[in-house]
């Protein structure tokens, strides 16, 4: 398994109590020398200052970081403004998302698709960034069709994506079927699970609600079943996420991007199970 990529996602924080937890955890998942760290973008840029200081932050320490650019409620200056100061400061990894509208805002700007932006990307710079954008697995919200999803995928590989990090599941067949139907598009990058660990169930049911990604009835019923108790859903999480993953990378996935939500405890856990 040494071949294969893995990686692990934060959020900006917002508070000085929230970078230090951040930075203890990168640091602690940094011994497990991953491919590299990804760091998110808010609604419409609201994040932009943090996710520039995260990714510089663990730059500076000699990790190889991906900030996450979103589209939306962007000008081609805005993003050619952010591309050049990532260059500047080493960076070749990033992550192209078309991106959520923050609240109250009509308009688009002028991308609307995260293909318009991986195209732009490519315009400017050329070969300088390796380039992820993402995928859907079990669809993404706002999908009107099957075919229409991996249109919308094949769109953005062949603008110059050079691979794929999928939404959060829970169902290995999903991801699967996912693939052969990339393939038989001709899609021919990296498709690399995106895995969200276990360790709070209503904050997974919010999530899950808002991305469209299912929580299958046995393990809905069985989280559900244990109410408040913390440490058995946390149990129960490990033990489902570790087979998924073991599953994942038994039938061919050319690696794992884990959803640390700025914890470092799961996903090392999870880590260790799997032998990595």
């Amino acid at each position: 398994m040494a071949d294969k990529a893995y990686s692990f996602e934060f959020f900006p924080p917002k508070t000085p109590e929230g970078k230090e937890k951040l930075r203890a955890a990168w640091h602690e998942l940094a011994k497990l020398r991953p491919r590299f760290f990804s760091c998110t973008y808010g609604a419409g840029g609201s994040t932009r200052q943090g996710t520039l200081e995260t990714v510089l932050d663990i730059r500076a320490a000699g990790h190889q970081a991906a900030p996450h650019i979103s589209c939306v409620a962007s000008t081609r200056e805005d993003i050619a403004e952010q591309l050049e100061r990532y260059r500047s400061n080493g960076i070749r990894h990033i992550v192209a998302l078309r991106g959520d509208l923050p609240s109250g805002l009509a308009a688009s700007g002028e991308f609307r698709y995260a293909s318009e932006l991986v195209a732009f990307v490519r315009e400017s710079t050329g070969d300088w960034f390796d380039i992820e954008v993402a995928c859907y697995p079990e669809f993404h919200p706002q999908t009107r069709d099957a075919a229409d999803e991996m249109r919308n995928f094949k769109r953005k590989v062949d603008a110059g994506a050079n691979a794929a990090i999928t939404q959060y599941f829970y169902n290995a067949d999903a991801y699967f079927r996912f693939v052969e139907d990339a393939h038989a598009a001709g899609i021919g990058v990296p498709i690399v699970p995106g895995i969200m660990p276990i360790g709070n169930y209503s904050q997974l049911a919010r999530f899950s609600e808002a991305c469209g990604a299912e929580i299958p009835r046995w393990m809905r019923w069985k989280l559900e079943s244990y109410r408040d108790d913390a440490k058995s859903i946390r149990a129960f999480g490990l033990d489902v996420v570790t087979a998924l993953c073991r599953n994942l990378l038994a039938g061919g996935a050319p690696g794992l991007h884990f959803y640390t939500l700025n914890q470092a405890t799961l996903s090392a856990e999870i880590w260790k199970r799997l032998g990595l």
